[in-house]
This record gives structure tokens, sequence and C-alpha cells, in this order.
């Protein structure tokens, strides 16, 4: 794998495409500082999702390399070659591997993109510069944790301290390949645990650049091991290991209790989940920005192909404006490039996988089988590519669609229409899920009314995804529970130790 200066990031298709033939792609796991193959020799096929051709082989790994991580992370925790460093010289080491990432970020744009069909430009511009931003908070913030004295009598002193879990096994998931995976590795580093990341099999290739990255910027080998993998054979023998001490996963539901089961079954490992969402986009008639507020709802759904997990998928606007308001929402979707991901001009790339562009088209027909008006799209384009995409989508749908209950993961923009604000608190909350949701007012009354009454982790006034890495991010209900970002992640990685010394007076 490459380790020196990368190149000045292309602007033409032909020059992106030409960059990417020049790569080295990562195809083997990081187990003890060292790019292994898996132990059986099994390798899975990593295909691309702009035109359906195989990318390269992956390393498989399965149980065996997980217990072979597993035993590296727990040596390197147990010996102390990195939690026992110097608050300080673990900063240090962290800022460094935020420097060869910036230094390194065109690389891994190009196998962002190339992995997962995002568009390079979102890649460039968002993806990699939000997970280096991650690495460098976290390393920032390592040396600010401190612990408590507690109020004692004067023949004891009593105080309390925090100290790392041990083991992490982090899950992440293929939209946002690398800055997920950094919303997890940054701050259980930072807080000197060991760990053991599972990429999605569709998107492994910058977990596996990142930790060669990490080897040289000083992280001892052994603290990060990366394991690509099936999610039933690597990830399922992660979460039931009996020398980790806790799984951090962003995913899907069904996984997410997968996950909570194996915990159970092992040796009750501390689970954190970020699952799914039906977030809600309530659009009030006395916005005094309705074109911004359409520039939101229409971004905050088709923004990466639709597959975010605080995707604004259902958008809920007063009856008295929503035709208007429909029209300008539709006006901006027919502005959105779709492309070749490789394009620097493309905004709107290809969807994952074959499999996930199939399943928000039956979700388009579903809708409209019951009773849904499309509006926009609704069907698959670019199909000469080879590629999997999805034109972005628009239904009018009434609150027992299905579109109004279950979540998509994919391009599709649902419309309902509320008649006053307990209306539109009852709509919005009427899921399973809890994750984000939004409101556009100018009555600061009513938006305050809105953030108490709605039923999510996140709640954003007059703008979409509205936040940034010091504002900790995770939902309620079924959307999971625990934070990823800002620092109730990084205490979420330690355990808090209460000492109580006696003497006498």
């Amino acid at each position: 794998m490459p380790v020196s200066a990368l190149q000045t990031p292309a602007d033409t298709l032909e020059g992106v495409l030409a960059s990417i033939r020049a790569l080295t792609l990562p195809d083997k796991a990081v187990i003890e500082g060292m790019e292994v193959l898996s132990a059986s020799g099994r390798t899975f096929d990593n295909f691309s999702s702009r035109d359906g051709k195989l990318i390269n082989k992956i390393a498989a790994c399965d149980r065996a390399d997980v217990d072979a991580a597993v035993h590296s992370a727990r040596q390197a925790f147990e010996d102390g070659r990195w939690r026992a460093l110097a608050p300080k010289v673990r900063k240090k080491i962290l800022h460094r591997l935020a420097d060869l990432m910036t230094g390194h970020a065109e690389n891994l744009s190009l196998l962002e993109s190339l992995d997962t069909g995002k568009p390079i430009s979102d890649a460039r511009n968002v993806d990699i510069p939000l997970a280096i931003n991650s690495t460098r908070y976290y390393a920032e913030a390592l040396d600010k944790v401190y612990g408590e004295v507690a109020p004692s009598p004067e023949d004891r002193l009593s105080y309390v301290v925090h100290e790392p879990l041990g083991v992490i096994g982090a899950i992440v998931p293929w939209n946002f390949p690398l800055h997920m995976a950094m919303w997890k590795v940054a701050p259980a580093l930072a807080m000197g645990n060991s760990v053991v990341l599972k990429p999605a099999e569709n998107s492994s290739m910058t977990a596996l650049y990142t930790a060669q990255l990490a080897l040289e910027a000083g992280v001892p080998a052994g603290v990060w091991n990366v394991i690509p993998g099936l999610g039933g054979e690597a990830g399922d023998a992660l979460s039931r290991h009996m020398d980790v001490d806790m799984i951090t996963f962003t995913g899907s539901g069904p996984i997410g209790r997968q996950l909570m089961r194996a915990s159970a079954d092992s040796n009750l490992k501390r689970v954190s989940l970020e699952l799914g969402g039906k977030s809600p986009q309530i659009v009030f008639a006395d916005s005094d920005d309705l074109d911004g507020a359409a520039a939101n709802a229409a971004w905050g759904v088709f923004y990466n192909q639709g597959q975010v997990c605080t995707a604004a998928s259902r958008l809920l606007v007063e009856e008295t404006i929503k035709d208007a308001f429909v029209a300008k929402v539709i006006a901006v979707a027919k502005t959105i490039r779709v492309g070749d991901p490789f394009d620097p001009k493309t905004q709107f790339g290809a969807m994952i996988s074959e499999r996930q562009m199939n399943t928000a088209l039956d979700y388009i027909e579903k809708g409209q089988a019951e009773g849904g008006k499309l509006l926009l799209g609704g069907e698959r384009v670019r199909s000469e590519s080879g590629g999997y995409y999805v034109a972005p989508s628009l239904l009018d749908i009434a609150q027992d669609n299905i579109l109004a209950q279950e979540e998509v993961f994919g391009p599709v923009l649902s419309v309902l229409t509320f008649n006053d604000e307990q209306d539109a608190y009852r709509i919005a909350n009427n899921t399973i899920y809890g994750l984000a949701s939004g409101v556009w007012t100018s009555n600061i009354g009513k938006a305050m009314r809105a953030a108490k009454a709605l039923k999510a982790g996140l709640v954003w006034v007059n703008g979409w995804d509205a936040c940034d890495i010091t504002s900790p991010f995770g939902g309620v209900k079924q959307s999971g529970f625990g934070r990823d970002r800002s620092l109730h992640a990084l205490y979420k990685y330690a355990d808090l130790k209460a000492v109580s010394i006696s003497f006498k007076a």
C-alpha cells in the first residue's frame, strides 16, 4: 500500500478514471499490524455499483480471523502499548493520523466513490473531510477527560476516574464507510481502547487503507485491526466473541436485534445501536424561507441517493401551501444532476447494489399500489451503464401508506398533509422510529413546541442536518440507543471507577 503523498484531484471524468487505474486496491485484512489473507484463503467479490463490474476480491474473514484480531487487540490492551501512553502522546499520534489522511484524501475519496457509487465530489468534499475532522476532534478531546472528587469525610478521599473498556468491536455501514468508521474508531482509540473494525462487505477499502495510515502515524500494531468479510460470518463471530467488551453498530434494525441477542448469548458485552429512521420534515405555512425549505426537502432525502439513516423521507406540508410548496420541491429535484459517480460534475450517483436498487423500486410500486400518486421519477435510469441508478422520486401519499412507515433507504420522498400543529406532531411521531426530525417555521414559540413534541434524538429547526461533530447523534424508539459524535461518544467507550481511600485524621 502506498505511503507517499498522493496526486492532485482530477477535474474531469477521464482524469478520475486514470487516477483510479493507478491505485493499488486494498484487499487484505489488517491484523497485528500486518496485511494478511483470510485464514481460510477465501475471498468475496467486490462489485462496482457504478457499472456492475467486479472491482477486486477481498479477504473473507471468518471466525478464525476474528479470533486472531480480537486476540491481537486484547494483547495490545493488556500490555498497555496504547492505553498506557501519556494522553499527550496518544493525542500527537491521532493528529498525525489526521495529517496522513489529509495527505491521502484524494486516494481515500477515489476508493470511497469506487466502492459505493457516490459522486466523487461528495467523497472529496464531504465524506473524507468529515472523517478527518472526527479524527482531529477526538485527538484534541482526549486530554480533556477529567475525573471527579466526591464529597468525603475528613478521614477518606473518594474520587472517580474514566477507564477504557478494553476491546471494542465496531461494525459500520456502507453508506458513509470511512465517515461512520471514524465516528466510532476515533473516540474508542482516544479513550485508550483497542478496536476490531468490521466494515460492510460492500465498502471495505477505505477502512483497510486508513488502518495502514494509522500504523504509519504510530498507532501500535494490534491496537486497530480491520477484518473485512460477510456479516453472517465475520460480523456474527465478532458480536459473539467472549473477549470483546463492546459492540458499536450502525445499520439495520434486524441486525441490531441480532447483536443484542448475541450479547445476551455471550458475555453480556455492551451494545450501542444506531439503526433506521423514517424522519419527518415539517413545513409550516408561516415559514419565511419556503425556497430554503424546498431545497432542504429535496436534498434532505436525495443526498447520497437517499441512502442516509437521517434521510428526510417524509415531507409534512401544511395544507394551505401544499401544492405550491411541492411544486418548489419538484423544481429543485429536477435540477439534480444524475450521472457517472466519477464525473466531478455529478451530484447524484449509483445506489450501493442491485439489491438496494430493486428494494427502492419495489417500494415505489407498493406505494402506488396503496394509492400513492407518483409525482416525479419512479424508475431506473442509466441502465445502459450496467450500474444501479434510481431517479429522484416523489409520491403524494396517505398516512396509512407503506411509504409513511417503512424505511426505503433510497431516493424516495413521500408527501403528507397536515392541518395544524398537533396534527403535524401526531403524524411525525406515528412511526416506530425516532432518529431525526425537522421543522420550518418563523414562529419561535412554535419552534420550541415542536422541539419538545417531536420524539427523535435530533430535532433541526429551519435547516436539515444542521449539526456537526460537537453535537451528539443517535435516536430513540426503534432507531436505537447510544450516541455517536460529541464528548458523549467519547465517554461511551469508558467505564466509571470509584475509588475511596481511608486514612487516619
